[in-house]
């Protein structure tokens, strides 16, 4: 039988680099795809096709799943890993960088999903593996646009699974906590650029230092991306996969404590853990 193919967006870093060297490991022809091409060479030595793609652009996207079609005659496996986290205070965001969220982390996530749909519908099998968060359970200060993203994700998820299980295609979620990656300086940076001054700046000071600490090699508080990958390749080779993989550091707790807790104690949770950061941001300086 030939190998199922998997398709990861966002496949030139963090986790869809790790899901796409994991799910070939796992026995798939893997199709990594990315906007930044030049950074997934490794990737192409290791065995595993790359193909450019900004999913924010409809004629990119409908070119690399007719790519895969054309090559494979199937794609069994979407995941969709594009995403980054747009970080200020909701006063100060522009509304063309919330547009920006929302391009990436929800709209390109349908497109994507409405592309790959018609073939996995004729096939009657398949999975779409969609990279939320624990950002999409509850949320935390400056991450308004970030979390709305992850917050439509789940429930988009939650409609599909219900749409598509009469097709035969499983649609799963996979809710990371906190990763080691690029993707923490990169929300760090746009914080900083947004709300380091003005009204919010102490504790955006804090934020900034959180979510930049948790892209060095050493932080303590966050999973490496393998542990994302592996997460996703044990829902892309089950039977029957669970709708929700909750991984990483801080994950399940922290969704369960959301959960179980009202809002508001939860509200006072999180100021305090903001709380400290600030204080040992203050004592540090």
């Amino acid at each position: 039988m030939d190998s199922k193919v998997a398709l990861v967006t966002g496949g030139s870093s963090g986790i869809g680099e790790a899901a796409a060297r994991d799910l070939n490991k796992a026995g798939f022809t893997v199709y990594a795809a990315a906007r930044r091409t030049e950074r997934m060479a490794s990737l192409e030595q290791d065995g595993i096709r790359t193909l450019a793609l900004d999913v924010t652009d409809d004629a990119s996207a409908r070119a690399a799943v007719e790519r895969v079609i054309a090559a494979e005659g199937r794609i069994d496996v979407l995941v969709n890993n594009a995403g980054y986290g747009s970080y200020g205070a909701l006063e100060e965001v522009p509304l063309d960088e919330a547009q920006a969220q929302l391009d990436v982390n929800v709209l390109g996530l349908a497109r994507m999903t409405q592309l790959v749909l018609p073939h996995m519908r004729a096939r009657r099998s398949g999975t779409i593996i969609n990279i939320s968060s624990m950002g999409g359970r509850f949320a935390t200060p400056f991450g308004s646009w970030y979390h709305a993203s992850k917050y439509a994700v789940e429930g988009m998820s939650d409609a599909m699974r219900l749409e598509l299980a009469p097709f035969g295609i499983d649609v799963v979620l996979i809710e990371p906590g906190g990763i080691r990656s690029e993707w923490g300086a990169i929300a760090a940076d746009r914080l900083r650029s947004v709300s380091g001054r003005g009204p919010y700046r102490a504790q955006a000071e804090a934020t900034t230092a959180t979510l930049a600490a948790s892209s060095e090699p050493g932080y303590r508080l966050a999973s490496p991306p393998g542990v994302v990958a592996r997460a996703i390749t044990t829902a892309a080779t089950a039977r029957k996969p669970r709708t929700r993989y909750s991984v990483g550091i801080g994950a399940a707790p922290m969704i369960a404590l959301s959960r179980i807790l009202p809002d508001r104690v939860f509200d006072k949770f999180i100021t305090r853990l903001t709380g400290a950061a600030t204080t040992r941001l203050a004592s540090s300086a």
